[in-house]
């Protein structure tokens, strides 16, 4: 009669707590189990293993009678039932908190009349982009789900009430055998819900929730940004059997600039000056986003494209008393005509200078080359 170590189906030591004797099988199980290994045609028998030799070490009058004389426990019987699995209520229970995967065992096992929340809306507001930076108090159509005045919610027409489902005995759920395990699924019947209503509702044909279209009013901060989520809470489709409302998600479209290009909570304006202006040096007024000017200093020299940083000018931050920054780029406007006097000036400063502002390039060039 074949004898296995039941310490090393599961991987663990003899000196192993309960803590994690169950971790282990917990590992194994989800690895091996039949469902999760449809090729496999072994999956099963390890699976069964691995049970078995849990339900051994997870008892400590089982584990006692084991560690004093290890036996051929996997000849005595298997799995007690199919409906089971070792050390767990249910199938959810094993799969518990492994995405998708244990969600399809958890929606199967559980019944379908529990109070459900309601599902969350998203809509979007078009605003300007003075509104977006000030901030402003707008009003959102919204299709919504909500309770059946006429029925309560219940779905009935009036006098009358929902009956219990026969098939599945109000339990929203029917046992489905799955080879190894008898599964439970949403009933046919009722669609889980574990009651029929004979008499609908003519409001709402029995579905106990009608769609309205809502006007919501909605507080956009100051600040607010293109894309932004704005959560209104509780005034999403209604819930079922009880179950509390979703919630509003607003999202807000921001028209462009054609001027301030937004960047986080900073903005970005292009700002053209002379080449005098740039050589010598001054101080020039720059537009604000929300309107006015804010006054910046150039120094003498200032090449084209360099970029100065106004702090505080430029974007509110939403919900606090903090502002953004206004990056200011410079672009040096050559003129495309000169004037005769114009010229003759230009032409004294070129003999004057008398530098060559393409040297430093040609020296590189010739370095790379060597």
């Amino acid at each position: 009669m074949e004898t296995k170590d039941l310490y090393k189906v599961l991987g663990v030591s003899r000196e192993a707590s309960q803590d994690e004797i169950r971790r282990s099988y917990r590992k194994l199980a989800r690895a091996n189990h039949p469902d999760a290994n449809p090729d496999d045609p072994g999956a099963e028998n390890r699976f069964k293993e691995i049970q078995h030799a849990y339900e051994v070490l997870s008892n400590p009058e089982k584990k006692r009678e084991y560690d004093e004389g290890p036996r051929s426990f996997f000849n005595q019987g298997g799995p007690r039932s199919r409906t089971r699995t070792a050390g767990f209520s249910d199938v959810s229970d094993l799969f518990e908190g492994f995405g998708s995967f244990g969600d399809v065992f958890g929606n199967a096992v559980r019944s379908g009349t529990a109070a459900t929340r309601g599902k969350d809306i998203r809509v979007s507001v078009n605003l300007k982009f003075k509104d977006a930076l000030s901030g402003v108090t707008t009003r959102v159509g919204v299709p919504v789900e909500e309770g059946c005045g006429q029925c309560r919610g219940t779905g009935a027409a009036p006098g009358t009430s929902p009956k219990t489902c026969p098939e599945c005995g109000g339990r929203g759920t029917k046992s489905r055998d799955q080879g190894f395990f008898a599964l439970s699924e949403p009933c046919s019947r009722c669609g889980g819900d574990g009651r029929i209503v004979e008499t609908p509702c003519n409001q709402c044909g029995g579905a106990g929730r009608v769609q309205r279209n809502r006007q919501i009013t909605v507080k956009i901060p100051a600040g607010a940004k293109d894309g932004m989520r704005i959560r209104v809470p509780g005034r999403g489709h209604a819930g079922e059997r009880g179950g509390p409302a979703g919630d509003l998600y607003v999202v807000t479209r921001v028209q462009e600039h054609p001027v301030f290009k937004r960047r986080g909570d900073d903005f970005v304006v292009g700002v053209p000056v002379s080449f005098v202006e740039a050589a010598l040096g001054t101080e020039i007024q720059v537009p604000r986003p929300e309107g006015g000017t804010v006054r910046l200093r150039l120094p003498s020299g200032t090449q084209n494209g360099k970029q100065f940083k106004v702090r505080g000018a430029g974007a509110p931050k939403p919900r606090t008393e903090k502002r953004g920054d206004l990056i200011v780029r410079v672009s040096v406007v050559v003129p495309r005509k000169l004037k005769k006097r114009e010229r003759e000036i230009l032409e004294a400063l070129a003999e004057e200078r008398d530098e060559d502002v393409r040297a430093d390039l040609f020296r590189e060039v010739g370095e790379v080359g060597t």
